[in-house]
C-alpha cells in the first residue's frame, strides 16, 4: 500500500482561482497556492487526478481510494511488475509518496476499518474491540452510537435488520426510553457477531454464483453465495437486509458484480 505525502498539497492552484482560499491573519492576508484540506471539491478534484494517473491500472491492477494506492498480485514477481508499473505513472506525474505510510509485499494489509488477506475480508479486529467495549446505552444517543458502530460492518453480519430491529425502534420519533430484554439481546447479539470472527469471501469470477434471500414481516436480506475451494465451503460476499423489495435490492447491491446471476436465485418461504 502507498500513501501520497499531503496529497491535497500536490496539487496547484489555478493563479485566478487563488483569492477564492484567501484568509486573514494578525500577519496579513494569505491565499493558497496548492489545493487545502477543507474545500467542498477537493476530494472530487483529487480523485479525478488520481484517475487520470492511474488510467487503465486502476480496477485491473491497483486500488486508489484517495491518496491510498493499493497493488495487489496473485503473487511476489507478479506484485513486483505492477508495482514498476504504478510507481512509472506516479514519477511522470511528479507526485511524491510518503515513505513512512507505504508498505510492499505485504500478504494482508488494514484499509478504510478491514483487515483484508489472500482468503477474505474481516472487521478490523481494532474497531471491533470498541464494539466490545460499548456499555449498554443509557439514552437515544448511546444507541445511536452503537448501531452507527455495528452498521458499518453489517454486511459480515447474517439478519442484521432483524437483530438490530428492538434498537432502532428506539429511535423512532416519539418513541420512549425504555430498555428491556428484547434491547439488551440485541445489544448482546450483535456485539457477539461482530466479535466471532466473521470473513467475507473475495468474488472469484469463474466461480459458481448465487443469491440466497430470506424474509420476515418486516425486513429481508439477501447475500450472494459462491462455492469456492477453500476446505469446499460457501462463502458470503456480503449480507444485506432492509425494507426494499428483494429483487431491487439484489440488483441495485452487486449491479457491479462482474458475472450474470441470472437463474441463480434461491428464495427461502
Amino acid at each position: 500500500m502507498m500513501d501520497l505525502k499531503s496529497g491535497y498539497w500536490q496539487i496547484e492552484v489555478d493563479d485566478k482561482d487563488r483569492e477564492k482560499t484567501a484568509f486573514v491573519t494578525s500577519d496579513g492576508l494569505y491565499e493558497f497556492k496548492v489545493m487545502p484540506f477543507g474545500l467542498c471539491n477537493a476530494p472530487a478534484t483529487f480523485e479525478r487526478m488520481m484517475d487520470t494517473v492511474l488510467r487503465g491500472l486502476k480496477w485491473n491492477i491497483c486500488l486508489c481510494y484517495l491518496d491510498d494506492i493499493i497493488v495487489y498480485a496473485p503473487n511476489f514477481q507478479e506484485h513486483k511488475r505492477r508495482l514498476r508499473k504504478v510507481l512509472k505513472c506516479i514519477q511522470e506525474a511528479g507526485l511524491t509518496l510518503n515513505s513512512n505510510k507505504c508498505s510492499f509485499g505485504k500478504k494482508k494489509l488494514t484499509i478504510l476499518g478491514h483487515l483484508v488477506d489472500e482468503h477474505g475480508i474481516y472487521p478490523d479486529p481494532q474497531k471491533t474491540a470498541a464494539v466490545t467495549k460499548f456499555p449498554v446505552p443509557e439514552n437515544v444517543s448511546d444507541v445511536r452510537s452503537f448501531l452507527g458502530l455495528c452498521s458499518y460492518y453489517r454486511r459480515f453480519i447474517k439478519n442484521f435488520a432483524d437483530i438490530a430491529k428492538p434498537l432502532h425502534d428506539l429511535l423512532k420519533k416519539n418513541a420512549k426510553f425504555s430498555w428491556g430484554t428484547p434491547h439488551k439481546e440485541s445489544f448482546l447479539t450483535l456485539k457477539k457477531l461482530l466479535t466471532s470472527g466473521p470473513v467475507l469471501g473475495h468474488f472469484l469470477p469463474n466461480a459458481e454464483t448465487k443469491i440466497h434471500s430470506d424474509a420476515s414481516g418486516y425486513g429481508i436480506g439477501a447475500v450472494l453465495v459462491q462455492v469456492q475451494d477453500v476446505q469446499s465451503t460457501s462463502h458470503s460476499q456480503g449480507h444485506e437486509s432492509g425494507q426494499l423489495k428483494f429483487i431491487k435490492l439484489c440488483t441495485l447491491k452487486w449491479r457491479g458484480t462482474p458475472r450474470r446471476l441470472e437463474g441463480r436465485v434461491g428464495v427461502n418461504n
